[in-house]
Order: C-alpha cells, then sequence, then structure tokens
C-alpha cells in the first residue's frame, strides 16, 4: 500500500523551467548556457531539474559535491557534469569511479588530480576578487597548471547583481588576463547576474542558477518580465475555527481577532522551513484571490490564517504567498535561502 500523500506540497511548473532556461540561452550570446543544479536543484528535485533540461538541449550541468553528482546517476552520452568543490582526498575514489569533472580550487586540489586523476580532465577556479573558493591569479599563472587537461577554466563573480558595482569590470579584466595566459578548451565566469551583464561576460560557457528557477538576479529588476516563478507551494486545511472578536490564537497569545471571523489550520511550519518571521501578519496564503494574513505565531508544523467568509474548509489546499523578489524584500532573506528553505516533507508535483 503506498504511504499516504503528504498534506503540503511543492507545485513546479516545468514548461516555465525550462522557458527561463531558453531565455538564459538567448541571453548567453554564442556562449554555451549551463544550469546549477546543486543544493538538489535549489530544492526542487535535481533529478527531475536536470532531465527537463537535457531534454530543452542544455549539455552542461554543476553540482556542489561528489554525492549529489552521484545522486544524479550517469547521464546521457554528451552531457557533462562539473563538481563545483573539487575533489577532497577522501573523494578520490568517487572522483575516478565517476565521469563528472573535478573544479580544482586550490593548489592541492591541482598537485593531487595530477598525482591520481589519471590524465583525465578537469575545470579549474581561479579567484578573481570574491576570495571564496579558487586558485589566486599569481598561482594560475605560475606554471602550477601545467600539464592538466584543462575543459573549462572558471571564475565567480562577487556582485553581478548590482550592475553598477566597479567589483564586476575589476573580475572582468582579471579573468580576461587569465584566459589569455591559461589554455582550456572553455571559459566560463557569468553565474544569472552575469548573464544579464550582458555577453561581454558571457565566454563561452555560462552558470545560471537562481534565475532559472525564477528568480530575479539583478538589483534592478533585469529579467522580471521574462522570467516565470517555478516553484508554488500549497498546504492543506487541516481544520477552521470560528473566532470571537478578541479571541487570541498561537503561542504567547501574540495574535487577537480584531473581529469575529475564522482562521484556518494549516500543516505547515517552520520545519518546512516557513519561518517564524512569516508570523505576525508578514505571510499570507491565498484562498483563491483572496490574500489569507497569518495569525500570530508560525509553529513547527502548523499554521494559522484568517480566512474570514473566504468558501474554504477542511481538506482544501491555500497557495502560500512566495514571490521570490517580494518577499526577499519584505523578510531580509536571500531568494536562493526562500527557493532551498523547503524541506523533505512536501510532496513535489510537477506540473
Amino acid at each position: 500500500m503506498p504511504p499516504p500523500s503528504p498534506p503540503l506540497r511543492l507545485l513546479l511548473d516545468g514548461d516555465a523551467l525550462v522557458a527561463n532556461w531558453r531565455w538564459l540561452d538567448r541571453a548567453s550570446g554564442r556562449a554555451d548556457c549551463g544550469a546549477a543544479v546543486k543544493a538538489d536543484g535549489y530544492g526542487l528535485g535535481a533529478i527531475e531539474v536536470t532531465r527537463r533540461l537535457i531534454a530543452a538541449g542544455c549539455r552542461d550541468f554543476f553540482v556542489a559535491t561528489w554525492a549529489e553528482a552521484a545522486a544524479l546517476g550517469r547521464l546521457p552520452e554528451g552531457v557533462s557534469l562539473s563538481v563545483l568543490h573539487g575533489v577532497r582526498a577522501e573523494d578520490m575514489a568517487a572522483a575516478l569511479e565517476s565521469p563528472a569533472r573535478p573544479v580544482l580550487d586550490s593548489a592541492a586540489m591541482v598537485a593531487r588530480w595530477k598525482a591520481h586523476g589519471r590524465g583525465r580532465p578537469c575545470d579549474v577556479m581561479v579567484d578573481t576578487g570574491m576570495n571564496r573558493l579558487g586558485l589566486s591569479p599569481e598561482e594560475a599563472r605560475s606554471g602550477l597548471l601545467d600539464g592538466l587537461a584543462i575543459e573549462t577554466l572558471m571564475s565567480h563573480l562577487a556582485c553581478a547583481d548590482e550592475p553598477e558595482n566597479p567589483m564586476n569590470e575589476r573580475q572582468l579584466f582579471t579573468f580576461r588576463m587569465l584566459k589569455g595566459m591559461i589554455p582550456a578548451r572553455r571559459y566560463s565566469l557569468a553565474n544569472s547576474a552575469g548573464v544579464c551583464l550582458g555577453q561581454r561576460y558571457a565566454f563561452g560557457l555560462t552558470r545560471p542558477g537562481l534565475a532559472l528557477y525564477g528568480g530575479i538576479p539583478h538589483a534592478d529588476g533585469a529579467g522580471a518580465r521574462e522570467l516565470r516563478p517555478v516553484m508554488a507551494i500549497e498546504a492543506q486545511i487541516l481544520q477552521t475555527r470560528d473566532i470571537a472578536a478578541g479571541t487570541p490564537v498561537g503561542y504567547g497569545a501574540t495574535w487577537a481577532a480584531p473581529a469575529d471571523t475564522r482562521v484556518a489550520i494549516l500543516n505547515i511550519g517552520y520545519a518546512d522551513g516557513y519561518l517564524r518571521m512569516f508570523g505576525g501578519g508578514t505571510g499570507a496564503a491565498r484562498a483563491g484571490e483572496r490574500r489569507c494574513p497569518v495569525a500570530g505565531r508560525v509553529s513547527m508544523d502548523l499554521l494559522a490564517v484568517e480566512i474570514g467568509d473566504a468558501p474554504v474548509g477542511e481538506g482544501d489546499w491555500l497557495r502560500i504567498d512566495y514571490d521570490l523578489a517580494a518577499t526577499a524584500a519584505a523578510t531580509g532573506l536571500s531568494q536562493y535561502e526562500l527557493l532551498t528553505l523547503p524541506g523533505r516533507r512536501y510532496g513535489r508535483r510537477w506540473i
């Protein structure tokens, strides 16, 4: 007997995912457009995301770790997978068994791959100013990389979501200099926001992530008209309650009904990534077009919303207000956090 269906779900729009990738592919110009599917496809499900993007024409994918690479399984011929966090000593056995390529991020990783990688191709990350992962420019041009079969030389933009930030041009200048000194089959600098900076940043391969899933990568709203939301959250009503004026709801009795009303108790809470900051009316659900503000505090597994006379009851589903850009602006969370917060208790349904 199959397990009961969960009372909360993510509705995932496969057509929107593909449309977003195709827009990013066009914006990348002559460069190939890849896809970051780390963190389980930004929480949507890496296997399903990858399958749909392969069918749309994407041929380059990026995950964070070798465990994520293994979870994707063997990809079709002609499709490549890169592991962004490189290859630790304890990763070497898995790396040698996998068709995925490590992105070498340090001199120690370069030495390890030269000693044990059997001449197989790799990618290399060079730090052009973010000071996260990557070789320094001095290390990269010192001869350290001699003898490697470098598929993609890459770097990562620190401030691409701020189009006027001078850091973008400084990183572009440094990466162009390195491109002229370090041979590789392809070069890659642009993430989602980098794609929106223009084709000077595209080089031979772009690596969008956030924008694939409907996030708006630029502070000035670039892509806002073209990119479509992929994820929607729905939670089922477990119970409705008639609340008299002045009656408190939830832990701490921090909210009381301003008038006689009804509330719905939904099967979602902070254990599902719907954080306590959404309480007190900051967050809301939707009963059709009607906004139903959160009433009181968010519990671990439950949420009360004020539904008034909306024609809904036990067993009905309400959609949670979760527009990525608007919710990020209201809460101070990033769109990346909002995408990856929903946990394992959601059913995931592609539509």
